[in-house]
């Protein structure tokens, strides 16, 4: 689809909740190779000889231009010792409301 035509179809409201999505349950061509990585180091390992190869291989050991996923590490959570206050973060951060909207 050509950028014109995706403008035309499809609105920024949409196209913004297509990204939230992405970041919460990624999809696309990388996820794919990463699925088809895990697969492939699952039989290696099955048959690897453990006294030559004794750490188990990785996703990334088996599709090197993976390796920038594996070493990426979660965010640390933002709590607040207000659960009023959380509730408000949580509402405008996943829906983009104020707490009184």
């Amino acid at each position: 689809m050509s950028v014109a035509r995706c403008q035309s179809e499809v609105s920024s409201a949409e196209f913004t909740d297509w990204l939230a999505y992405h970041q919460v349950e990624p999809f696309g061509t990388q996820m794919d190779d990463l699925r088809a990585g895990v697969v492939t180091a699952a039989i290696y390992n099955v048959n690897r000889n453990a006294e030559k190869h004794p750490e188990p291989f990785g996703a990334s050991d088996v599709i090197p231009w993976l390796g920038g996923l594996s070493t990426q590490s979660e965010p640390e959570p933002v709590l607040f010792d207000d659960p009023v206050a959380q509730t408000a973060m949580l509402r405008a951060s996943l829906f983009g409301k104020a707490a009184n909207g």
